[in-house]
């Protein structure tokens, strides 16, 4: 994570609008928003959605309280990175040839990825972990000749017992 940089953990209404309340709460106020994920919680009821963003501790604390106005917003929390879990997913495509093939194997095992799919032509290859990962393997793959790439953006989670509550 660089400096400034917050990620805060969200626990929504699993309901249709919600996403683009929160994101728009970021747009009207003119706050930029560098990664954004959601998905479904451990009960259907609710969604967890994690915002990453850049800013000062006046930023983050106005973002706070307006994301704790929306109706559907259940909690919020700003998430400690030395108390948290933050990791990405990576699908990349790169160009597979028989000159390339096996530095592209050996760099997959040194990341600890794992190669999804495979063709004559291309592979993609499937890479968890930070961001600082995820950045030095796609940087290791350029010269390959990468064909498409997805990411989904960072998820977090707090060590231990803390838990964004679901219940409010």
């Amino acid at each position: 994570m660089h400096k400034n940089q917050f990620v805060i953990g969200v626990i929504v209404s699993n309901v249709s609008g919600v996403l683009s309340r929160v994101s728009g709460m970021f747009t009207r106020r003119g706050f930029n928003i560098d990664c954004l994920t959601v998905g479904e919680t451990e009960s259907s009821e609710f969604s967890r959605i994690t915002v990453v963003f850049h800013g000062d501790d006046d930023i983050k604390e106005r973002i706070i309280k307006q994301l704790e106005k929306l109706h559907d917003v259940k909690e919020v929390e700003i998430l400690n990175p030395h108390e948290t879990v933050i990791r990405e997913l990576l699908l990349i495509k790169v160009r597979n040839t028989p000159a390339t093939r096996q530095d592209i194997m050996t760099a997959v095992e040194i990341f600890r990825s794992k190669i999804v799919d495979y063709s004559t032509t291309a592979l993609i290859c499937e890479l968890t972990g930070e961001t600082s990962k995820i950045d030095a393997f796609i940087e290791l793959m350029k010269p390959y000749g990468i064909m498409e790439m997805c990411r989904t953006g960072m998820v977090a989670i707090e060590r231990g017992d803390n838990c964004l509550k679901t219940e409010k």
